[in-house]
Formats: C-alpha cells, structure tokens, sequence
C-alpha cells in the first residue's frame, strides 16, 4: 500500500505537471480534515505525516497514535473530497505559471471547437486555450482536430479555470513566425526593427542587418521565396512585405511605400508629414487598395504620409510661392527655406504656424506673422471659392433636371 501510495502521487506529479512535494502536503491536509470529521472535534490537534521516501503513514491526535485506516467511510469521502479539490488547485497554479511565463511565445495546438464564435484550442493533453474572434483572422475558419500556430497573448487566473488567451491577429504573431522560418532572426544577425499589420489582408516587415554580408530583405524571403512562403501560408494568404530598415526617415518612407516608386519626399518635422510625390501610373499603387499600401508605411515608418501627383506637388508649390510674394519682406530664399522645412503648401503654412519660422528658418517674427496670415487669407479665399463653385454646379445640374422633366 504504501510503495502503492508512492506510484500514484509519482504518477499524478508527472501528469499534472505538478511539484511531488504539494501532492503530499494535500495529502495530510486532506487526512486530517477526514480524522476532525471522524472525531467530531474540528479544532482537536490532529498531526499526520507521510514519509517521502517510503510511503508510510503516521497520525497522532493529541499526540496519541491513531490508525488512519479505521477512520470509516464517511471520513474516506471528506478526504477523496479535500484531495480532488486541492489538486485541482494546484494544477490550476502549476498551469498559470507555466504559460505566464509562455507569454508572448507561439504555440501549436488542435482545434476542438467553436463556442459563440471563440476558437477552443487544446495546447498539450489537459490545457486548452481560447481564441476570442477578435483574435482571429477575418475569413479564416479551422475544422476540428486542425492543427494551427498561435500566439500567447495573455493568461488569466480565474476562481475555477486559468483562462490562456490566443491570438493570430497580433503583430507579434509574425514575429514568432519570422524567428521560427527565418534562423538568422532567431541568431540575431537579422532584426526586425518595426513592424505594421491589417490581420489577414496585409503586413509590412522592416529588417535590418547586423552583419553587412548578410541581405536580410533575401535571408526573410529565402531561396525562391521558400520561406516567406511558408509564412503566408501560416496565416491563410495575407500579403507579407519586406522592406530594409534605414535610419535616414526619407529612405524608410520610401522603401516602406514599395513597391511603388518615390519621385521625391519632402518632410516636414514640424508636423510630422512626410508628403510623397509619385507619379501618375503609381498612384493607385502607393495608396493600395482602400489605402492599405500608404496606411501600413504609415504606421510602418511613424510619419503622417500625403501622396501627391507631380501636378498636385506643383500647385502647391506655386500657391504658397504667390502667397509669399504678396508679402512685404519676403524673397525667394524663404520659398526655399519653406521648401527646405517641408512646407510646401499654404495649408501647411497655416498649420505650421509663425513659431517655426522664426526659431528654425531664422525669419523676422513680422514677417513670419504676415506669411501665416496671407495663408490663412489665401486658404479661406480658395475654400469660398471652392464652395461657390459647388453651389453653381448645384445649381446647373438642378437646372437641368428641370428642363429634362419639361
């Protein structure tokens, strides 16, 4: 019996995954609450010991020896009782401390079920995680007994369950998949220095190197795309761009808006905008499809990005190069200082403000206070203008509904 008590608390440490020594510690809890239940004396001094090496079983109440095994039926129930409900309790500790500090790591599991929409994902052969649809990729669905790769976004200790959050949404995910393909990544002789995600749809990677013999653009995608493959397969399709990391915010911008093509950047620190001017066959390119492509470098590279076509660029320029001569004071080399501050319109002039002018570009705060105000003027003069052509082609169009239904 007791080599027997042994193998069971070796067996149930090993299957929970729980320490020996907390079995046994609920073990003479557990025995002591049956022998309190048999005597009747809740607070009596009842004292049971099992010997760790060979099983054996001591019990005393008031320090007088007592056989455990002739406590009776009812006390054998409190005891199975007392058991199950601790070790149950240290599974659930024994869990929540082996996955929180799992957290952020990925994880393979198999699909169980849906329930209102959450994904339940067995992880190993007692834990399960949950998926809420947030977490989910949109479009994406997973039959049962499927295999899937996940991250571990948080871990929850509740009264009853240890809650493990999954995700395939977060950026991180691809973080773990790239360590995973890419071993360069996993060595830390390549880095991914930001990234930017729409779950499903889109993703821009922006690498670096810390060996210049290695291409970490070609290490990520791999021979033939090989490994950027395996990577869009993993999350069903969505697109993956890789793009090389550079200090300089001109170059990021630019290489974070492929694979559309720059004809030039102009930003303005100020505001924080970085206005790209593209021509005309890559507009749609460098915006993307419902202003995927630009969003993402946005977020990518930390600039409020503006597209333009070269023509659109012109006027700009043209407007606030009209706007500034019309004050007294002001010469060419403020249209270039202006240019040279990223300002390259009268709507940026307006929202820059006179502060910059005089601190960065050195101009008098007079004629800097006169620039912002022809702005303003030139602004609301185009947006009246704007507007009342509007109203006439209300009126031309009304006009014409009128003589069609005559």
């Amino acid at each position: 019996m007791n080599q027997e008590l042994l193998r069971i608390v070796d067996n149930i440490a090993r299957d929970k995954n729980i320490d020996k020594e907390s079995i046994f510690v609920d073990l003479e809890e557990a025995m002591v609450s049956a022998a309190r239940k048999h005597f009747g004396e809740p607070e009596s001094n009842i004292e049971v010991s099992i010997d760790r090496s060979t099983g054996q079983i001591s019990a005393f109440k008031d320090d007088a020896k007592i056989d455990i095994k002739q406590l009776g039926r009812i006390p054998a129930q409190t005891a199975k009782q007392v058991i199950i409900q601790k070790i149950r309790a240290d599974e659930r500790s024994s869990i929540f401390a082996e996955f929180a500090q799992r957290k952020g790591e990925s994880i393979s599991g198999t699909v169980v079920r849906y329930e209102s929409g959450t994904l339940i994902v067995t992880l190993d052969r007692w834990t399960e995680g949950f998926m809420p649809k947030g977490e989910q990729i949109m479009g994406q669905t997973h039959r049962v007994g499927e295999r899937i790769r996940c991250l571990i976004l948080d871990v929850k200790e509740t009264s009853n369950q240890v809650k493990i959050i999954l995700s395939r949404t977060h950026p991180d995910f691809i973080r773990r998949l790239f360590e995973l393909e890419v071993p360069e990544i996993n060595e830390k002789i390549i880095e991914i220095r930001v990234l930017a995600r729409e779950a499903g749809y889109r993703t821009k990677v922006a690498v670096a190197s810390f060996d210049e013999k290695v291409d970490p653009v070609g290490a990520c995608v791999g021979v033939r795309g090989s490994r950027i493959k395996n990577i869009v397969d993993e999350l069903g399709g969505e697109k993956i761009d890789i793009v090389r990391w550079n200090e300089s915010s001109q170059v990021l911008v630019s290489n974070a808006l492929m694979p559309a093509k720059a004809s030039e950047i102009a930003l303005c620190f100020e505001l924080g905008r970085a206005t790209v001017v593209v021509d005309e066959d890559q507009l749609s390119l460098a915006i993307g499809k419902h202003g995927q492509n630009v969003r993402l470098a946005a977020r990518l590279t930390g600039w409020d990005i503006d597209i333009l076509t070269p023509e659109e660029y012109n006027q700009g320029i043209e407007t606030l190069t009209r706007c500034v001569k019309m004050v007294e004071g002001a010469d060419d080399t403020v249209i270039d200082k202006l240019i040279a501050l990223g300002v390259i319109s009268i709507a940026d002039m307006e929202e820059v403000g006179a502060e910059p002018l005089v601190n960065e570009l050195k101009i008098d705060s007079d004629i800097a206070g006169r620039l912002v105000a022809a702005a303003v003027a030139e602004s609301e003069r185009q947006a009246q203008e704007a507007k009342q052509n509007e109203a006439e082609k209300e009126l031309a169009q009304q006009a014409k509904t009128t003589d069609e239904e005559s």
